[in-house]
């Protein structure tokens, strides 16, 4: 009798997990790393910013206290850079930042960024003008209670080897008038704080609207 074919069976050898896995050519890895942008974090400043950036696929370099010089020949390396207040962006820094489209301060002002020349260039400049403000007002409201209560002079006496108590007694904040010049973000929150303590605030700003004050209880 005439022998059946036999079934013949073909072993693949691919991967089990081949069917998930995406195989990326060399031109498209290329592409992928000329688009990543650069930031260049040039001042001291929390590692959550990094983390943030790093997060969504942007390439992040901390280089900080640079010279002008030594700014210069990296800086257009770079799409984007953040700073605080200890780098200077000079109008010859932004010169040579050819990729640069926007530049970040990690706080309130930008004095130490040539505006004009970064707007010539098409560079956004963006900072953070809320970001210390409630820091900035708690800290002068602690100033303020340490003033009231001779918190330095007592302290100094002490660590001298004295116990003046008597001469560092203090004052009570409670029924006391505190003049308040400047009712942008900090000084309105400095106000908010110490009317907590019972005191009478004065304010003054040339661009605050006297009713305005008033209605924060603040004599104008």
């Amino acid at each position: 009798p005439a022998t059946e074919p036999c079934c013949t069976r073909t072993t693949s050898t691919m991967p089990k997990n081949a069917a998930n896995t995406v195989v990326e050519s060399p031109a498209k890895k290329a592409k992928a790393a000329i688009a990543q942008k650069r930031v260049l974090i040039a001042d001291a400043i929390d590692a959550v910013c990094s983390d943030v950036l790093t997060a969504a696929g942007v390439a992040v370099d901390r280089k900080t206290g640079l010279k002008e010089a030594e700014l210069k020949a990296i800086i257009g390396d770079y799409d984007g850079m953040i700073v605080r207040s200890a780098t200077t962006v000079s109008a010859g820094v932004l010169e040579a930042a050819k990729k640069m489209h926007c530049i970040g301060r990690a706080g309130t002002g930008v004095d130490n960024i040539d505006c004009a020349a970064a707007t010539r260039r098409g560079i956004v400049v963006i900072n953070t003008p809320g970001g210390n403000t409630i820091s900035a007002a708690e800290h002068t409201c602690s100033l303020i209670c340490a003033l009231a209560n001779n918190v330095a002079q007592a302290d100094a006496s002490m660590k001298a080897g004295k116990w003046d108590r008597k001469k560092y007694v203090g004052v009570e904040l409670q029924g006391k008038t505190l003049g308040v010049l400047g009712l942008g973000r900090v000084g309105r929150e400095v106000v908010s704080r110490m009317q907590s303590f019972g005191m009478t605030v004065v304010g003054f700003d040339p661009l605050f609207p006297a009713e305005m004050a008033r209605k924060l209880n603040i004599e104008p």
